[in-house]
């Protein structure tokens, strides 16, 4: 499936429907008053967050979402009926934007968030409210108001606790198919991944979080060099970092702090991001090889691992379940020790 993960789209609100003139026809009464009822509400469009849905392919291709309009008012003080909201369903992790001013309309974090992104509009009062002391049959009328209409910027940023962050063939997809039962496409050339990966890794006593393996950055991917900048929001909501950093890199030291300068590029708050370094393919050292030394005093960790010979996994994943509790904790202003589960 093609992932997709910012598209622009019109939205409609649903027109009000108009206020009726209308008057009582009853035996008996010769002079009945007015009795036009008001027309409905339009519907509005609201964007919901769905679990079932993990890319906005939906939305490439029905780029314009139109809600009911509302009914005209009738006569009897009957009031037309309102139109339908429209429902838009987006994974979780999206972010709404108007189009044209760049505004923030809001985010759907969870699975059943939502949010009005057109208003319908209202609709029109009939004659029986223009009723006066000297104009006891008027024949006015209101018209429905029209719904609100925009062009929306819906942008997806994955929701994962760990993001792996590396170059081309960094070993980040080896990595996460070996500790979680994602399987994400696994090659010996650069750029095998094309789109991000979410997996959830399960530990013993029924723990687990998600960890999101991002396609490969290279240096300049925060001017739209590669894939990066393309897929680098991906890591925006990510409560650590786990660098990866290959033992057979020609100078590691340098690849740790090109991929530390594209994230403090990107953004300030990426950078401030904690994170951990991950020094993969271990089982290409010799048996006398020591691993590489890197200089990372901002890091909270630094691990060496082998996804093939699956060496060193358990100690990482414990250490990141670790510093994910103490994100959590930090977050909810919570300094106990109860239990965390990933959402």
């Amino acid at each position: 499936m093609m992932f997709v993960d910012r598209v622009i789209i019109n939205v409609y609100g649903g027109a009000g429907g108009a206020g009726s003139e209308a008057y009582r026809r009853e035996k008996g009464v010769p002079r009945g008053g007015p009795a036009g009822g008001d027309g409905g509400n339009g519907g509005s469009v609201v964007m919901v967050a769905d679990a079932q849905l993990s890319t906005l392919l939906d939305l490439r291709y029905r780029q314009h979402h139109r809600a009911e309009r509302g009914l005209h008012g009738s006569g009897k003080n009957k009031t037309g009926r309102s139109g339908d909201d429209l429902i838009v369903p987006v994974p979780p992790g999206t972010l709404i934007k108007d189009a044209d001013t760049e505004v923030v309309l809001g985010e759907l974090l969870e699975p059943g968030d939502r949010i009005v992104i057109a208003q319908g509009g209202r609709g029109g009062r009939g004659n029986v409210h223009f009723v006066t002391s000297t104009n006891q049959t008027p024949i006015r009328w209101e018209s429905g108001r029209p719904g609100e209409e925009r062009r929306v910027e819906v942008e997806l940023k994955l929701i994962a606790d760990v993001g792996l962050v590396g170059e081309p063939n960094a070993g980040k997809s080896t990595f996460l198919a070996a500790v979680s039962k994602a399987r994400p496409k696994v090659a010996d050339y650069p750029f095998t991944t094309l789109a991000p990966n979410l997996g959830i890794v399960e530990l013993p006593d029924f723990r687990s979080f998600a960890m999101a393996d991002i396609p490969g950055i290279v240096e300049g991917a925060h001017e739209g060099k590669g894939l990066g900048l393309q897929f680098l929001r991906h890591i925006e909501r990510t409560r650590t970092l786990a660098v990866l950093v290959p033992v057979d890199a020609p100078d590691p030291a340098r690849v740790y702090r090109e991929l530390r300068e594209e994230l403090s590029s990107y953004s300030e708050e990426l950078e401030a991001t904690p994170h951990c370094v991950v020094l993969t393919k271990a089982d290409l050292l010799g048996p006398e090889d020591d691993p590489p030394t890197l200089d990372a005093p901002k890091a909270w960790g630094v691990f060496v691992v082998s996804s093939v010979a699956r060496t060193g996994l358990s100690e990482l994943l414990e250490a990141l379940w670790m510093r994910l509790r103490a994100v959590i904790d930090e977050e909810a202003g919570d300094t106990g020790d109860e239990d965390w589960d990933s959402p």
